[in-house]
């Protein structure tokens, strides 16, 4: 791992690294440090992404409960841990969403935000936040999705980019896992591996709730807060990183925040402004921005 000093700090990944070394999941192993010149040597964990099988279809299921098991492991297991975490706080959840106003609707789709525009966000981003704040608390990887974990057979999945971990909401690595912004599964297909999770989470002591209907809200709800910040994210990597192979994934993302709004009171405006204002030029825009 090469983390130039000035750029990345090594502590938080070599921290948490041994946070999920203890707490039992396969990590990267430290073999060697050098932090003056931001270099670790680590286990390798091979090139096979979950990714790769999963685009194709093969070991869906298995990869699935692999990572479900080992997620599990990590939300049960990491209450200490999580408490020496920074906190997912209000700060963060809302300065995350202001990405998508800035790199999506202005930058990217051009839309020129009205100011009732700006509020609707405003309103969504807090209601959002407050949701989210309200759910249990756990370790929280950040990233837990299709490209940062690894096949590894015998002790699967092999676990990446972890260094952002936070002390957050218990849904924010089921919807990252479920609803992975990188490939897409039927609704039924996804309903089915969320009450998987929540059965496992629960026996293993993990605070989901009190019913079914209850934690089904928290991840739909978390979900949004997720995909809007991520349009975000994924337009500035086009715009400011030069990383436009991200824009193939903004319909998937913009899709996953379309059909949870219809479902929740405070989410309809905003999927009333999305489908009027985004859906007719993601299309266009996103051809211009490739040419």
């Amino acid at each position: 791992m090469d983390a130039p000093p000035d750029k990345q700090e090594l502590k938080p990944y070599l921290n948490i690294a041994g946070m999920l070394t203890a707490i039992g999941v396969h990590v990267p192993r430290i073999l060697a440090e050098d932090h003056e010149r931001g270099f670790l040597l680590v286990t390798d964990l091979g090139t096979r992404q979950y990714l790769d099988d999963l685009a194709t279809g093969r070991h869906v299921e298995s990869h699935y409960l692999d990572a479900i098991m080992a997620l599990c492991r990590i939300q049960s297991r990491g209450h200490e841990s999580a408490e020496r975490l920074p906190r997912y706080d209000r700060n963060v959840l809302e300065r995350e969403m202001n990405l998508m106003p800035e790199w999506f609707c202005e930058r990217h789709l051009r839309l020129g935000l009205t100011g009732a525009e700006r509020d609707l966000l405003a309103r969504t981003f807090d209601a959002l936040a407050r949701e989210a704040l309200a759910q249990p608390q756990v370790l929280v990887h950040r990233d837990y999705h299709s490209r940062n974990l690894m096949v590894c057979p015998g002790d699967n999945p092999g676990i990446l980019d972890f260094q952002d971990a936070v002390c957050g909401p218990v849904t924010y690595d089921p919807v990252s896992l479920f609803k992975d912004c990188y490939v897409g599964w039927p609704v039924e297909r996804v309903s089915g591996w969320v009450r998987r999770y929540r059965e496992m989470a629960a026996a293993t002591g993990v605070d989901v709730g009190t019913c079914e209907a209850e934690f089904i809200r928290w991840f739909d709800l978390m979900g949004a807060q997720r995909h809007l910040k991520v349009l975000g994210i994924f337009a500035r990597l086009c715009h400011r990183d030069g990383k436009r192979g991200y824009l193939n994934d903004l319909p998937l993302t913009l899709r996953y925040v379309l059909d949870v709004c219809p479902h929740y009171d405070e989410l309809g405006a905003l999927g009333e402004f999305l489908r009027q204002r985004a859906v007719p030029i993601l299309a266009a825009r996103n051809a211009e921005a490739c040419a």
